[in-house]
Parts: structure tokens; sequence; C-alpha cells
């Protein structure tokens, strides 16, 4: 018997859960484990015990006696949350290690070249002295280094610093120019007053200055390399491996590099994307647009044909500065006879569908968030800025080099890329998870396509939406045409105490027209239980604003994606749907997948552009910033 899904049961039937159980221990049941519909289940930390005197159903299965109250909440599954960033502990230097037995004398100093000479250098017994921190990575360089005494000095010469030194502090200086922040690498040059004849006094200074730039150095390079903030500290949503970056040879490298500042510059990252996020971030900051009129428009709700607001004079007139010439010339009547009325007329619909069409936006003439950046010219430098540096930083999480076949989805652009042979080949429009069932931002590789796939129900919708009816009608799944086990054993729901415990209990939909899933579904394994996927919701594609799922990925043509991670055609992806039955095809060679999440990002022609901030995380990485900059700062 086939039934249809309406309304609630359509509700259900979105894509991913991705939340976790609300206080549950290390071993509890993985997303995972839920999402494929394992016959074999691990343990879960939600029980709900039968009610005393509550009827069990006849033959009812599962559920542990005990006494819960009918009149309790339901039990729920709760989402990833987003943590108070703490900066990375910083621990001083052990300089004890650094005294040197020679306590007078010069220091041999060892050229670039390997010619040693005899000139004046600083004693090294200062290096003992000095009071700098630095984080435990930065700290175990330093006293290898400087605990070795035929190491020289890389920053000073005898009695001053040197010009590698210089160079050095000139590319710190410019850190804001690859995203970072200056005030994180800022090393103040000795103040050595020549009046003062006391070698002591100079030298101490100098030996300081000379532990705190190799200090800043190293920390500039490993930022620039890998990030200056933890991403898995911003939130449960956020999952990366951190980069590894190899510092023990950065002293050494810096003292025989001819141009030490060009070295140490040459360790950001060089991709074409973050190559273009650099160059409009330099555009920006150079850019004078502080005198440029700004036009706002403020909405709170959507404005609908037939409204009034305020804001129409205003729409208008950010029309008539954004709009295409072309456009323009087509309703020079409409902008020249307005006359500054509040109605959201015909003529003034008929213009902004125009508008909304050129921008690639849905021509409907209803005015949303998406439609009034468009209008107002979207963000202001100082936000596009913000974006830029945040980009940046996000960058880093990610591998510098993409390679040359790719999946990247942009959550905040509600768009999904393929590209092979370092092009972008294939684009569309995806559906993400909504605010309250957000999409995780890590990276993986495609493994397999899945054609005709089950759905196993993620518990967080078997607990948060089906619990709840299932108590009213134990047979709403059976109506349905879902199917139900109880460990691995197929039961009818109506058998099943949903009053009881469901850690043995699985939940899968077959497949069908009308599975949540759609015709296929494409894997990349993670603990996050996410893949990109088809969905019955086809009309979801045609709004602006697509975060609206459970927190996986749907495809707007999930066949194409499909045909390009497996390397063949969509004609040969059709003919495994229309066989009907389940199977799984692995792609013939595994594809990263970046599961991303950037409000500004470069297109396929290298220009830069800015999406909403749909989740409102870089607000938190703003925050992790301003921590670790303020962590930095309490030095000594």
């Amino acid at each position: 018997m086939t039934f249809v899904l309406k309304s609630a049961a359509s509700a259900l039937a979105i894509s991913c859960g991705v939340a976790v159980m609300t206080a549950a221990p290390a071993h509890a049941y993985t997303l995972m484990d839920m999402l494929r519909g394992d016959r074999q289940r691990t343990q879960s930390t939600i029980f709900m015990d039968q009610v005393p005197g509550r009827p069990v159903p006849r033959g009812a299965v599962g559920g542990s006696l005990g006494g819960l109250d009918p009149e309790a909440p339901l039990p729920k599954v709760s989402s990833p949350r987003y943590y108070t960033y703490k900066a990375e502990t910083l621990q001083f230097v052990d300089t004890g290690k650094f005294a040197d037995p020679v306590v007078t004398g010069a220091v041999a100093d060892v050229s670039p070249t390997g010619d040693a000479s005899a000139e004046p250098a600083v004693q090294r017994r200062f290096l003992a002295q000095a009071k700098v921190r630095a984080n435990a990575d930065g700290a175990k360089v330093l006293e290898a280094y400087y605990g070795d005494s035929r190491n020289p000095l890389v920053w000073v010469d005898g009695n001053q610093i040197n010009d590698r030194a210089k160079s050095a502090m000139a590319t710190l200086a410019d850190a804001a120019s690859v995203g970072l922040d200056p005030a994180d690498y800022a090393v103040q040059a000795p103040a050595i007053d020549p009046a003062n004849p006391d070698p002591a006094f100079r030298d101490r200074a100098l030996t300081q200055f000379e532990l705190e730039l190799s200090a800043k150095v190293l920390a500039f390079v490993q930022d620039t390399v890998r990030g200056r903030i933890d991403p898995n500290k911003i939130s449960g949503y956020h999952d990366f491996q951190r980069k590894a970056v190899n510092l023990t040879s950065v002293l050494k490298l810096a003292r025989m590099s001819p141009d030490v500042g060009a070295y140490i510059a040459s360790r950001s990252p060089d991709g074409p994307q973050f190559e273009a996020l650099k160059a409009e971030l330099a555009k920006l900051r150079a850019a004078d647009g502080g005198n440029e009129e700004r036009i706002v428009v403020s909405l709170d709700k959507l404005l609908r044909p037939g409204d009034s607001s305020p804001e129409i004079a205003n729409i208008v007139k950010a029309i008539g500065k954004h709009g295409s010439e072309t456009l323009k010339t087509d309703h020079a009547a409409t902008l020249a006879a307005y006359a500054g009325n509040s109605d959201y007329s015909p003529d003034i619909v008929s213009l902004v569908e125009a508008f909304q069409q050129e921008r690639g936006l849905k021509a409907d003439g209803v005015i949303g968030q998406a439609t009034v950046r468009a209008m107002t010219g979207g963000d202001t430098n100082a936000s596009k800025i913000d974006k830029l540096v945040v980009a940046m930083e996000q960058a880093r999480w990610l591998p510098e080099d993409l390679g040359s076949r790719y999946v990247m989805i942009n959550q905040p652009a509600f768009m999904v890329y393929y590209h092979n042979d370092g092009k972008e080949q294939l684009s569309m429009r995806v559906v993400v998870g909504g605010k309250n069932n957000q999409t995780y931002f890590f990276d993986d590789e495609i493994e397999t396509v899945e054609f005709n796939p089950f759905w196993g129900v993620p518990q967080s919708i078997i607990i948060n939406e089906m619990l709840p009816k299932l108590r009213s009608d134990p047979n709403y799944l059976d109506q349905l045409g879902y199917e139900v086990e109880v460990n691995g054993h197929a039961v009818a729901s109506s058998s099943v105490d949903w009053y009881g415990s469901t850690n043995n209990v699985s939940v899968r939909q077959p497949p069908s027209s009308d599975n949540a899933l759609g015709e296929l579904k494409i894997l990349f394994p993670n603990s996050h239980a996410i893949y990109m996927h088809d969905t019955p919701s086809k009309s979801f594609f045609k709004r602006d604003m697509r975060a609206l799922s459970h927190g996986c990925v749907r495809l707007a043509n999930p066949r194409a994606m499909a045909a390009a991670v497996l390397g063949t055609t969509v004609d040969d992806v059709a003919k495994q749907i229309a066989t009907g039955q389940n199977h799984a095809v692995k792609v013939p060679q595994k594809i990263p997948v970046y599961v991303s999440y950037f409000t500004a990002w470069p297109n396929k022609d290298g220009v830069v552009e800015y999406f909403d901030d749909v989740y409102g995380r870089d607000g938190y990485v703003d925050k992790a910033f301003d921590a670790t900059t303020k962590a930095r700062g309490a030095q000594i």
C-alpha cells in the first residue's frame, strides 16, 4: 500500500538530523549510526520510562518500567552549541637553558655563507635573563634554538639590531594585508640611550628584543599557515583537524635568508582563492567610500504587492541608483512619475520584478532581505572588510591547495560548485540546515553515490518530532509506510511502547517518490551524518533564503552532481535510478568535499561575492579574534 505524506508528515521528511543528545556521555549513539539506520545500534542516553497504570499496546516491545510523569515535558535532542572562546595559553620560555659558559668576549658569528667571523656579539648570558612568552610550539622551538650555543643570534649583530630584524618587523607590521592583526606581532626596537655607556643595560635590552622578535616571527608563521584561532573552540558545528606547522627550521632559515621579510611573507597561502581575497581586501582598504551616500531600506517583514510602506520611497531611489541602464530606460516612466507615496502599486511591483530578475533573484515582486541587499548595494566597505578578514582566516583551516578536482558547498551562498581540472564545471542551488539545525563546517572526501536510498530517520527527529505523534497514535509510522525495527527485528509501529526507551528502536523510510532523500544521496562518511541528496521538496530551490533543512545539503540537480562525481553521464545515472532498487556505487577516486561557510568568497571569475551571515558565525570568529589578541597582549 502506498501512503502519501501530507502536512506534518511532509515536515518530517526533511533531510538529516544534526543534533546531539542532551548530556550524552562519550559513548552515546552517534549521528552516523542514527542516519544510516544501522541494524546494530549503540546505547542511547534518552529513556522514556513507562507510565504506571498506562495501558501498553498488545505485544508492545521496548521500554522499561518506571515512573515517568505523563504531564512532564517530552524528551528533546539538543543541537550543538557555540562557546565562549578561550584563547591559547601562553607560557614563559625557559630561558634558563640559554646560559652560555662563555660569559665574556665575543661569540662567533656565522654568516649566511657559512664563513665565521669574530664580530662583537651580545653576551649570551643575558639571554637567560629575558622574559618572553610563547605558545607551547613556539616555546619549544625557542628553547631548542637558543639552548644550543652554536646557534648565533638572528636579529642582533654586535651592539645593534640588524637589517634582518628591520625587514622582519616590516613584514609583521603589514600583517593586516593578509588578514591578520599587526598588534599580535608588534615588537618595539630596544630604546638604547647612546649617552649610557653601561654595556650590560644595552645587552639586556638587545637580548630581550632578540627573543621577542623570534617569538613573534614564529607566531606569525604559525598563524598565517593554520589560522590564529582554533575553529573547534568556536562551536560544536566546527570540525577540523588543525594543521601542524613545522616551526623547527624557521629561525635558521630566517638567519640565512637574503630577504627575511620575503621569506616570512612567503608562508602565507598563495592559492587563487586566497589571493583574490587578499587583493579585494587591499582594494577596499585603499578605497575612500566614506563620502558616498548609502541608501538604507529598513524592513522588518516581507513587503508584498499591494502592501503599503514608507520604505517604498527608498526602494525606488535604491533601484534608480543600483539598477542597470537598460532597466532604468525600460522603466523610465515609472521612475519619473513616482511622487513619493507609500503604496506598493503595480507599476512599482513591475520595477522591482525587473530588478530582481537582472540580479538573479526570484522575480515575484516580494521584497525580502536578499532583494534589499541587492537594492542597497549590499554591505558597506567596513562590513565587507570584516567578512574578508574572517574568510581569510577560515581559508587557512582548509588545505592551501583545494585540489584540481573537488566539490565546495558554500552555505551562506546556498550553492555548491564542482571543480575539475582546476575549473568550475558545475554549480547549482542547494538547501542547507536551518538556524536550529545548522550544517557543520568541515572537509571530507566523497566516496559513494547511493541510488534509491532508504532514509534512516535520525534520533533527533524521532524524539523531537515523531514521538509526540506516536504517543497519541502508535500506528502513526505504519500509516506512513515507514519501517520500524527493535533490536534488528521488524515490528509494527503500533507494537512499540513509545513511552519506553528508544535505544534499540530504529525507523527508516523505504525508497519511494516521497522518500525524504529523493532519488539518490552522495556520501562522504562523517560523524555529523551530513551528505548531499535529492529531495521531493523542489519548491525550496526557488527561495532566496534556503536554510531550511535538518542539516544535510539538498541538491537542485542531484543527477548532474552524481554524474560529475562518478565520472559518467546523466543518462547513466537515470538508468541506475530506473532500476528502482537500492544500491550504491563507489566513486572511481575519492573527491575532496569542503562543506564550508564563507560570507565572502571569489566566484569562478575571481570576483569576490558577499553573502548574508545566515548563522551569525562571523560574529563568533570576531570574538575569538578579540580574545586571542587580548591574551597575546598580556606578555609579561
